[in-house]
């Protein structure tokens, strides 16, 4: 075989080995969803934030649990202090960076829908229901998490959390 069709092949063979690599990694990037970098258990502290400007120290765990091959995500997170528990419970869905979904928070005994985006690393949503109106951000960075929830027309204004992957 000429030297010069070996060089064409060659190439030719080289283009069609890095298309199909780029594509098994779009794919699977598409696979992973909008929640990838979410799931699995956390474990922290931060501050709960009450009526009347009192504030706690907590100590928390969250467990994030894929559904539907990361298109959809089952948030857990229990957090407590010396006089008071926070039990926030969501189940979200993406489509695309489109996130929709139900909350609830059991010890204050709300819940209601959840809307925002998910995009790389940040979550980032709108809450409301039984009178309650604020928001919830979630951004994770590697094996370290930061949760901020802000509310309103309840006893729980707020909560900021820092979290470090099990």
């Amino acid at each position: 075989m000429p030297r010069r069709i070996m060089h064409r092949a060659s190439v030719a063979a080289t283009a069609t080995a890095l298309i199909t690599l780029s594509s098994l990694s779009l794919g699977y990037a598409e696979a992973a969803g909008a929640f990838a970098n979410f799931t699995g258990s956390w474990s922290g502290g931060g501050k709960m934030h009450l009526e009347g400007g009192r504030t706690e120290q907590l100590r928390c765990k969250a467990y994030y649990s894929d559904k539907s091959g990361g298109t959809a995500l089952g948030i857990s997170l229990r957090c407590a202090s010396s006089a008071s528990k926070v039990e926030l419970r969501a189940n979200l869905v993406a489509s695309g960076t489109h996130v929709t979904g139900d909350w609830e928070e059991r010890q204050f005994n709300v819940a209601g829908r959840a809307n925002g985006s998910a995009s790389g690393n940040h979550i980032s949503l709108a809450i409301n229901g039984g009178g309650l109106t604020g928001s919830m951000s979630v951004t994770t960075n590697g094996k370290t998490q930061t949760v901020s929830v802000s509310a309103e027309n309840v006893a729980l204004k707020g909560l900021q959390i820092a979290l470090a992957r099990d």
